[in-house]
This record gives C-alpha cells, structure tokens and sequence, in this order.
C-alpha cells in the first residue's frame, strides 16, 4: 500500500472519529502553496484546523511529536489562506487539534498549539 492510500485510509478513521465526538467535517485534504491541511472541522462553535499521523507503534515515536514547530508554521499558513478565502475573521474562534492514530488507537487532541 502506497503512503497516500494509507493516509486516506487513517484520515478516515480520524474523521469518523471526529464526527463521533461532535465534530462537522467542513472541507477535507485542502492545499494551497503553503501546505496542507488534512481536515477542517466545526466543533462547539469554533473553527478547527486538524492534521492527522499516524504511527503503527511508538518504536519511531509517538504521531504528535511529529508535528514540530515547521510543520505548525505550514500550518497556520494554510489555515490563514483558507481562512481568507472563505471569508473568516482572522484567528476569531478556531483552534488547531491533531489526530493520532497509533495502531488502532485513535486519540484526538484538542488545541494542541496555538500559533505566535
């Protein structure tokens, strides 16, 4: 299995989960020159920017120590484009979570950074 057929397949499962904890998927896979961002989502009246890893075991780390401060600042980029393009206010009510599948274990992690 290729690496995009097994990101969509975890994202899936991210975004079943996700939808299970009250999350309404806006958009998936959005991309503009800055990067990606994997889901965007509603949750509780906010605006929320998701990237999801995943690791089959901790052997290579856990999925949310990959999302360094590099990946954070492609990020907030994307986030600040699609924000813009959809008409947004500027950092009003949203909020960056990560996704992270770990085998079959999926944990969601709610403002997991902010951006400076």
């Amino acid at each position: 299995m290729n690496r995009r057929v097994t990101g969509a397949r975890y994202e899936e499962k991210a975004a079943r989960a996700l939808y299970a904890q009250g999350y309404r998927i806006l958009e998936r896979n959005f991309r503009c020159r800055f990067g990606e961002i994997d889901i965007i989502a509603r949750h509780k009246g906010v605006l929320v920017f998701i990237e999801v890893k995943y690791r089959r075991d901790s052997r290579s780390g856990f999925p949310e120590e990959s999302v360094n401060r590099r990946k954070q600042a492609a990020i907030r980029k994307t986030a600040e484009v699609y924000m813009h393009r959809r008409g947004y206010d500027w950092w009003g009510q949203c909020r960056f979570d990560v996704v992270c599948v770990m085998g079959e274990e999926v944990r969601i992690i709610e403002d997991a950074f902010w951006v400076e």
